[in-house]
């Protein structure tokens, strides 16, 4: 897996490449959040796309690990976090096999197609990387 893209201070996106072929399977993003008002306080929550057929093959999970790891080694943070409906079993997965931690529920805290949904937080630490 390889990744490149574009980082600003605050948010950034990078494209997922198949090993092999650098076939570009999709992308990994992150921005900011804060968890106070100090900047101590500042974490990454990190989101992922991929097309259909490289889901399913252990892309997600890897490429979410390799942008964990990128974030600690180039940033301050302490925390990198994700969301998912806790109706996505699939990625899920992919955050625990990534190394994230499921951490609980947050009623109705996204809204899509019409209606709010629960997501799933999911962390992990820098230490844990």
């Amino acid at each position: 897996m390889r990744a490149a893209g574009l980082r600003e201070s605050s948010i950034g996106r990078l494209v997922v490449v198949r090993n092999g072929d650098d076939r570009p399977v999709g992308t990994v993003s992150w921005h900011e959040v804060h968890h106070g008002p100090n900047p101590e306080s500042t974490a990454w929550n990190i989101g992922i796309e991929l097309v259909p057929e490289a889901r399913g093959r252990g892309m997600g999970s890897e490429a979410q690990r390799l942008l964990a790891q990128h974030l600690f080694a180039t940033t301050p943070v302490n925390r990198v976090e994700a969301t998912t409906d806790v109706e996505n079993a699939a990625e899920q997965g992919a955050l625990a096999r990534a190394g994230f931690t499921r951490e609980g529920v947050l009623r109705g805290a996204q809204f899509r197609a019409s209606r709010w949904h629960d997501v799933v937080v999911w962390s992990v630490l820098r230490g844990e990387m």
